[in-house]
């Protein structure tokens, strides 16, 4: 399935590792900030907005991506997904490999 991450982005919810909250009213944490810079630089980046509104990082197993989205928007919409593919897999309509 698909998860619509903001403006005209569709991701393979097969794809997705991590979806982080960088909306931190303080900042986000040294450790965390030297970790995203150091993924920036070496992988490919897409900011969805401007830097004000970037709420999420969602990483794939090709692309990082900032996100104007929440969190737990994201997770949601995810689990929606994940939650549909236990069931097809219970069922025997797909066997978990697909």
């Amino acid at each position: 399935m698909f998860m619509h991450i903001g403006g005209d982005v569709v991701i393979s919810t097969k794809e997705v590792i991590a979806i982080i909250d960088i909306s931190f009213s303080d900042g986000v944490d040294k450790k965390v900030q030297d970790f995203l810079e150091r993924v920036e630089n070496e992988h490919s980046v897409d900011k969805i907005g401007n830097n004000e509104e970037l709420k999420s990082l969602i990483i794939t197993t090709n692309k990082m991506y900032y996100t104007p989205i929440s969190s737990y928007t994201l997770k949601k919409r995810a689990n929606i997904f994940f939650s549909q593919e236990n069931y097809l897999i219970k069922k025997g309509i797909r066997n978990g490999r697909d």
